[in-house]
């Protein structure tokens, strides 16, 4: 049995801070086995919340000097995390922030210099895992799902609600994973209109009343009846969703459940013409209480909500994962995924 001990560091779209586990993991030839040993979240003061978002509208040069700037905010705070439960960790794998997602224009950027994060902490560094797949005509995202195959083997529907709600699942021999719709992100946004960083439990939406108009405006487009692989990034929020919101004269309490809806609903489309199972829900959304029992209410697969640890951590575990692929020069993203012309063992090594 052969140990891996590994940093997974993520930081999501909805701007809530850095997520930093560390993880054991084994494999015995056969399989994959992991421990979170320790974790823990790093919320993003108002400064790095402002660059993270204001870095979609920056100069080129500007965007070079936030990502060195970020890379050792990052080391800076992994080393803190490390001297503070005395961890030994022999690699750190971070997925870094994306501020750019458009794959079908042939490129994407996550910032968060992995020389950086090296030269901070001393420890080898794997960062930049999309860039390869890209490269390869795919979409460079989802990312998880190879986690999902080894890791989380026994929940044939395996659900991600962060910023952004995907889903992997096995599909006649091959992994499936995509991007279904804007989640926490548009949730987050409506809540700061209330003048809250993110509506607790869905309590907001759950006041609301869902307005069947504006729900249809939400569920008019395309990418919706897409044919996988396919993935969102900002841009579709700033696009399409932000001007369906502004332009509502709504109450935001309604917008907010009329948004819970379409979300709930683009989940339960994309995973109807699946046979009866279980479905593992993590990330931020599996802890708003009223999303979930909409998606149980429409939904007729068996919902399972894991432990907070995992439905906090699960993507920085599986960063780890990556990370742990990458070294020992195995695949960790799948073409049947992304839909590039080849599997790829993706990521840049910083030592």
């Amino acid at each position: 049995m052969r140990d891996f001990k590994v940093i997974g560091l993520m930081s999501g779209s909805s701007l809530d801070g850095v997520d930093i586990a560390y993880v054991n993991f084994s494999h015995d030839n056969k399989r994959w086995f992991f421990q979170i040993v320790e974790a823990g979240n790093v919320p993003y003061s108002s400064y790095w919340k402002e660059q993270l978002a204001e870095a979609f509208n920056k100069k080129p040069e500007d965007l070079k000097e936030l990502d060195k700037e970020y890379g050792r905010y990052l080391g800076t705070i992994t080393k803190r995390f490390i001297e503070k439960y005395e961890l030994e960790p022999k690699l750190i794998a971070s997925h870094g922030h994306t501020i750019f997602h458009r794959p079908d224009e042939g490129f994407t950027l996550q910032i968060g210099d992995g020389q950086e994060i090296a030269k901070a902490t001393g420890i080898t560094t794997v960062n930049d895992f999309r860039s390869e797949d890209v490269m390869k005509g795919g979409q460079g995202a989802p990312l998880v799902p190879i986690g999902d195959r080894h890791l989380f083997a026994d929940y044939p529907i395996c659900l991600n609600i962060g910023g952004i709600a995907n889903v992997s699942y096995e599909y006649e021999g091959k992994r499936i994973a995509y991007d279904i719709c804007i989640a926490n992100q548009m949730l987050n946004y409506l809540a700061n209109k209330l003048g809250y960083d993110y509506d607790n439990n869905g309590s907001f939406a759950r006041q609301g009343k869902v307005n069947l108009d504006l729900l249809k405006a939400f569920n008019d487009n395309s990418y919706y009846d897409k044919e996988a692989p396919k993935s969102l990034g900002r841009e579709f929020f700033e696009k399409y969703q932000h001007q369906i919101i502004e332009e509502s004269s709504l109450d935001v309490r309604d917008i907010l459940a009329t948004a819970t809806e379409h979300i709930a609903s683009q989940i339960v489309k994309s995973t109807d013409m699946l046979e009866k199972s279980k479905m593992l829900i993590t990330g931020g959304g599996a802890k708003n209480n009223y999303l979930v029992e909409r998606i149980s209410e429409l939904s007729k697969h068996e919902v399972v909500i894991p432990d907070t640890m995992i439905i906090d951590y699960k993507e920085a575990l599986i960063f780890a994962f990556l990370g742990t692929l990458k070294m020992e020069g195995k695949i960790n993203v799948l073409s049947s995924v992304t839909g590039a012309t080849s599997d790829s063992s993706s990521g840049t090594i910083h030592n």
